[in-house]
Parts: C-alpha cells; sequence; structure tokens
C-alpha cells in the first residue's frame, strides 16, 4: 500500500477521533434525606462492640428459682456445684444488689449408645506343630493361618447432662451457654464428683479470651 494512503487513512481516523461525541453523560439529583434520618441510629451498620466480661462480678439466680435436680441428684448438689465453679472464676453470689449475672442450670438425664469392638480369636495359637506370635504376647507352637474375628457389641448407658446458661442481667442477652455431661452410675459421692466435674466442663473456657 502506498505511504501517501496510509497517512491520509491515519489522518481521516484522527479528525473522526476529535469530531463531537453523540452520548452525553446526565444524570438526575440524588433525593432529600427523609427528616429522621437525622436523629436516627442504624445500628447494623456498625460492628457490635466486644463484651467486656470483667464488669460481671455477682451472679443471682434466673427468675430466682433454683436448678431442678434428677431422680439421681439432689438439686442442692447441683447448686452447691454451679456456686463453686461461678466463684473459681470470680463471680460471687449478689447480696441484697442487683446482680451483674442470671445463671440458668439444669439437670436431665439421657441415653446414650455405646460401641465396644472385640478381636475374638478362634485359635490361642497358629494351629498344631509351628512356632507363631499369638495375642498374649508369647510364641507358641502351631502352623495353618491365625487371625481374628471382630466383634462389635452396642450397649446403652444413662448419663446426666448439665446445662448452664449466663445471661446479662441489664439486657438480658445471652453470654455464656454450655453444656457436659457425666456418668450417671457409681455411689452417691461418686455422682457428686462428677456432676462438679461436668459444672466444670460447662464453664470451661469462661470468660471468653
Amino acid at each position: 500500500m502506498p505511504y501517501r494512503l496510509i497517512l491520509g487513512l491515519l489522518c481521516l481516523a484522527l479528525a473522526a477521533c476529535q469530531g463531537s461525541n453523540p452520548y452525553v453523560a446526565s444524570s438526575r439529583p440524588l433525593p432529600p434525606a427523609p427528616p429522621q434520618a437525622a436523629t436516627t441510629f442504624d445500628a447494623s451498620a456498625y460492628p457490635a462492640p466486644a463484651r467486656d466480661y470483667g464488669r460481671y462480678r455477682s451472679w443471682s439466680w434466673r427468675n430466682g428459682q433454683l436448678p431442678a435436680g434428677s431422680a439421681s441428684s439432689d438439686p442442692a448438689e447441683l447448686a452447691d456445684a454451679v456456686s463453686a465453679a461461678l466463684d473459681q472464676r470470680g463471680l460471687r453470689p449478689a447480696r441484697n444488689t442487683r446482680s451483674d449475672l442470671l445463671v440458668s442450670a439444669d439437670l436431665r438425664m439421657e441415653r446414650r449408645l455405646r460401641q465396644v469392638r472385640d478381636d475374638y480369636y478362634p485359635y490361642d495359637n497358629y494351629g498344631y506343630g509351628g512356632i507363631g506370635y499369638n495375642r498374649y504376647g508369647g510364641y507358641r507352637n502351631g502352623y495353618g493361618v491365625y487371625g481374628s474375628v471382630p466383634i462389635i457389641r452396642t450397649y446403652q448407658v444413662d448419663v446426666m447432662v448439665v446445662r448452664l446458661d449466663l445471661f446479662d442481667a441489664g439486657s438480658g442477652q445471652p453470654v455464656w451457654s454450655a453444656s457436659a455431661e457425666t456418668t450417671s452410675q457409681g455411689s452417691p459421692s461418686e455422682r457428686a464428683r462428677a456432676l462438679r466435674d461436668a459444672v466444670h466442663k460447662a464453664l470451661d473456657g469462661y470468660p471468653p479470651s
């Protein structure tokens, strides 16, 4: 293509670019804000402030009700276990003053399924005549194929489930909620100790760091 023809095409392209743009941007003004916008606070537009757990120093039972026990546990034992666990976390029962926290505790019985695997050995050793290593940790004379047959046994157990709920006394908002379970078997003293352990597990991690 001749040089002058290329130069002419470039000039035409530049002239077209310098022409007027047929598209004109336009916009409408924003509508005025409603009158209540100046006095309304939109809490959803801001993150919730971090909870100050250090200001919680005292507690009382929610609705003034002690926790309910179960057939295998006295309600007083549960109340004492909760009070002791809260005391270890710096929370004291409110004395003639409004408490910082309201505490609710519940104890119920539930049934769980447990499975245990037993390896059944049809032969104590490899058989007869050779030497092999058996499951008792010793060598026996025997020969042949040695193996075990797994047997799965399923059984039911009853457990005590402790649930604790802490609420802000001023706002009523939940502060802490957790549950833990423990065995319901054993002597009364063993069950009481297991109940205390379950309450401590339910409060494990409080206050959050």
